[in-house]
């Protein structure tokens, strides 16, 4: 059966959300890594890591679903500079899900840290140990959660635009709703 031309496939929604809650998840726990120094910070450690590879593992998956299943039309009406922040935010959303863990973990293993999954479960370093490198990851790794955030509250602003002002379907397309004719 055909999908509907105005709504997201159903893989690309699950992973929507699913990332969505992930990725806000991780930014609060990011926050609360570099800003704690109580016993939760090694329990934020540990949650942080494996949770940063599942979300690079599913940026993967979705990048991979939205390329077989290209995302519904936007509405004809909207103009050509919210089209291309469309466009451009997207990817570069994409290319922040991909981006932050591979450079969380490059600085992990700069830093001579082990990337562990679970008790047994460790990752290979993929860089080798190296100071400077480890400084320069370190700080990389923080502006580009910056970055998300602030692209991640953009996304949200706009869905709340095209939802609430708009009304143009573009957010019942990520939520599976229809829009009323």
């Amino acid at each position: 059966m055909a999908r509907p031309t105005d709504m997201f496939v159903w893989p690309a929604r699950l992973l929507h959300w699913l990332m969505a809650a992930m990725i806000l998840a991780m930014l609060f726990i990011g926050v609360g890594m570099v800003a704690s120094v109580s016993e939760r910070h090694d329990w934020l450690v540990r949650v942080h890591k494996p949770l940063g590879i599942a979300i690079l593992l599913l940026a993967v998956l979705r990048l991979a679903v939205r390329l077989r299943h290209p995302p519904p039309p936007l509405p004809a009406d909207l103009p050509l500079l919210q089209r291309w922040a469309a466009f451009a935010s997207h990817w570069l959303l994409y290319a922040l899900m991909l981006a932050l863990p591979l450079v969380g973990w490059a600085m992990l293993s700069a830093g001579g840290y082990p990337v562990m999954l679970s008790h047994s479960l460790r990752l290979p370093a993929i860089l080798p140990a190296n100071g400077v490198a480890f400084a320069v990851l370190r700080h990389l790794h923080a502006w580009l959660a910056v970055l998300l955030f602030v692209t991640f509250l953009a996304h949200l602003g706009a869905a709340l635009y095209h939802g609430l002002v708009r009304r143009d379907g573009v957010l019942g397309s990520m939520v599976g709703w229809r829009p009323r004719r």
